[in-house]
């Protein structure tokens, strides 16, 4: 350019906008809001009156439909050990657990890889729901259901009884 070229005045290539049409943007700071409004109270009330943090309701899995007593009471709900584990081959969530009940061996298919390999869940004390009709899943016959339950990160962590607990005691 020449010396002394002289820049035309700039013009908007684009209108401005000035609001949303969804409240993506009002839902986040709504949450945030509410998560500093817990982090205020925590820090105003005293050590014995500690207010705990409550994760993100949104993140946390729904209710499900209420139900009845009579539907609770009918499922057998036992203490168990996993004796052995195998990945399920072609199956990236799915191991084949062998859990003793005290009273018998059952063979268990369970939708936990991701999130344990076979020799993390060796030896770990579970909750089986233990009259939940069989099921083939990849060719192996599934005997019941391991209790499991997960926080807002998706983390799994396995339902126990207390140590003093053997196999096949029963939960009520």
């Amino acid at each position: 350019m020449p010396a002394g070229h002289k820049v035309n005045q700039p013009e908007i290539l684009f209108a401005k906008i000035n609001d949303r049409n969804d409240k993506s943007r009002l839902e986040i700071i709504e949450r945030q809001k509410a998560k500093l409004e817990i982090i205020m109270a925590n820090e105003t009330t005293s050590a014995v009156e500690a207010v705990p943090i409550i994760p993100n309701p949104s993140s946390l899995m729904p209710l499900k439909e209420e139900i009845q007593y009579d539907d609770f009471a009918k499922m057998d709900i036992r203490t168990a050990t996993i004796t052995a584990a195998e990945r399920i081959p072609k199956a990236d969530k799915l191991l084949k657990l062998n859990v003793d009940l005290g009273f018998e061996q059952r063979t268990v298919v369970s939708g936990i890889a991701e999130h344990f390999t076979p020799e993390e869940v060796i030896g770990q004390r579970v909750l089986l729901l233990a009259n939940l009709a069989p099921r083939k899943l990849r060719g192996v016959d599934s005997q019941g259901m391991i209790l499991m339950a997960e926080n807002a990160e998706g983390k799994l962590s396995f339902v126990q009884a207390g140590e003093a607990f053997g196999p096949g005691l029963g939960v009520k």
